[in-house]
């Protein structure tokens, strides 16, 4: 007889004090149908300034396999991310949204790709209800991904996702403080496919993401995961050398054709400028990875629980 599997499902939550209730609720309802599963659910507060963490307190003592994590401050979603994995203990691992928008009662079509074979499998949504802000987030995103950490061109990326445990075990060995949880997923592995659900209107409130979050959370993937950054700016650094060598050619040529015209000062000017400002993008981009590297020597911590509920210390 095989071996019941087991899921683990990581919830990151913020402002979610209405909405948490109802997306445990779902998750329950659907895994009384999976019942070749058992199951647990993990939710980690992050820091969030209303109730949210009361709620999960409520939660916890209404049912036994429901983990509380509360962070002493906020640390953003994708650490909140990992400290659910790090937690977690399940065959399979799925991450949602504590909003509604994510159907858990479609989990079956993500857990059933697992099954199939393939080691991560991510929702992907034919009619998106987010803000117009964030659809064009998340195209910007799927081509900075695609980009700077080879993400297959046809791969979908979600917030809605599930993996195999081993995948799971790669990514908590990350201890950096700064984690983009899908630069993990692809470092762990290229077996991924994505499986079509539905996406919700919000429940309640709005995106807790704004221009600021987003901006810093592309820099940090994009930094923490990969050298495509300093390649580039290499590059550049060379194709602009190399212009500003030819138009000194070309401005000594000129001279010496025609003694009488004039160097062109602003010309000048404008060179110096722009080339100036290209060699302090490159020190900045250069700087941005050694400060990374001096915070990881001094041990910066992914997150910092204040409280655990039905977990060991």
């Amino acid at each position: 007889m095989d071996r019941i599997k087991k899921v683990s499902f990581v919830i990151p939550c913020y402002r979610s004090e209405h909405t948490l209730p109802h997306v445990v609720t779902e998750i329950r309802e659907k895994m009384q149908e999976l019942t070749q599963y058992t199951y647990d659910i993990f939710l980690v507060n992050d820091a969030s300034p209303d109730n949210t963490m009361e709620t999960i307190q409520d939660l916890c003592k209404k049912y036994d396999n429901i983990k509380g994590i509360g962070f002493a401050r906020n640390f953003g979603q994708h650490a909140a991310l990992m400290a659910g994995l790090r937690h977690s203990d399940g065959d399979y691992v799925v991450c949602l949204d504590d909003d509604g928008q994510t159907p858990a009662d479609e989990v079956d079509k993500l857990l059933n790709k697992l099954e199939e074979g393939f080691d991560a499998v991510y929702a992907s949504y034919e009619h998106k209800q987010h803000s117009a802000f964030r659809n064009l987030g998340s195209k910007v995103n799927e081509l900075m991904t695609r980009m700077m950490l080879n993400k297959p061109a046809n791969l979908y990326i979600s917030s809605y996702f599930a993996v195999k445990r081993f995948v799971v075990e790669d990514m908590i060995r990350y201890k950096n403080s700064y984690p983009y949880v899908i630069g993990l997923v692809l470092r762990a592995t290229k077996n991924i496919t994505n499986v079509p659900v539905c996406h919700r209107e919000r429940e309640e409130g709005n995106s807790g993401y704004t221009l600021k979050k987003l901006l810093g959370l592309w820099f940090n993937g994009f930094t923490a995961f990969s050298v495509k950054p300093l390649r580039i700016a290499t590059s550049l650094g060379v194709g602009f050398a190399g212009l500003g060598f030819l138009y000194g050619i070309y401005t000594i040529i000129k001279r010496l054709v025609n003694p009488n015209v004039p160097m062109g000062f602003s010309a000048l000017m404008a060179a110096l400028v722009f080339f100036g400002g290209m060699i302090m993008i490159m020190l900045g981009l250069i700087g941005e990875y050694v400060g990374r590297i001096y915070i990881s020597m001094n041990n910066s911590p992914q997150y910092v629980i204040r409280e655990k509920i039905h977990l060991e210390e």
